[in-house]
């Protein structure tokens, strides 16, 4: 699995330093959303908050286009997604109709967490790590970590929401 690359030798300075590989393979780099507000979530198939799939999915159609995208990245590190990569993409395309980007399963926390995680929690601080599913991440144009997001908080919520507006290139 391709976890990551720093693209340089020095301290990653923003989101845009990491890279993920996509659901259906290949590279998936961060870099690729510079200038756009990006909403990404630890996700998992099997979970109570799994249900935030329709939520996540509806704010993507909202304000995908204006500057915005959302990308959920799978993880079983609280066993709760141990499909594989293509029964997780089918299991979100055809019950949640998710039209976002999805990486290929990653771990979210400890010593193996992604370097994207390991990273948010440290602009963060200790509490924005992952304890659970569905933690919201919101990056900035700039790369920058806006703002972060417990599994409980709903994704249409007035917190997340109007964070995104303030953000977006193209007011929907």
């Amino acid at each position: 699995m391709n976890s990551s690359v720093n693209f340089s030798a020095k301290p990653a300075q923003s989101a845009y330093d990491f890279e993920f590989e996509s659901i259906e393979g290949g590279r998936m780099p961060l870099s690729e959303y510079r200038g756009q507000t990006v909403l990404i979530v630890n996700t998992a198939s099997r979970c109570v908050f799994t249900l935030q799939l329709a939520p996540l999915r509806d704010l993507y159609k909202k304000y995908g286009g204006h500057g915005f995208t959302i990308i959920g990245v799978p993880s079983n590190d609280f066993q709760q997604e141990p499909e594989s990569n293509s029964e997780i993409k089918k299991f979100c395309k055809v019950k949640y109709l998710v039209n976002f980007p999805l990486t290929s399963k990653a771990h979210v926390r400890g010593k193996n967490a992604h370097p994207f995680f390991k990273w948010a929690a440290k602009q963060g601080g200790w509490f924005s790590a992952p304890s659970w599913n569905f933690y919201k991440y919101l990056i900035g144009p700039d790369g920058q970590l806006i703002s972060w997001h417990l599994p409980s908080t709903s994704p249409l919520s007035r917190r997340i929401t109007g964070r995104i507006e303030q953000h977006l290139k193209y007011k929907p």
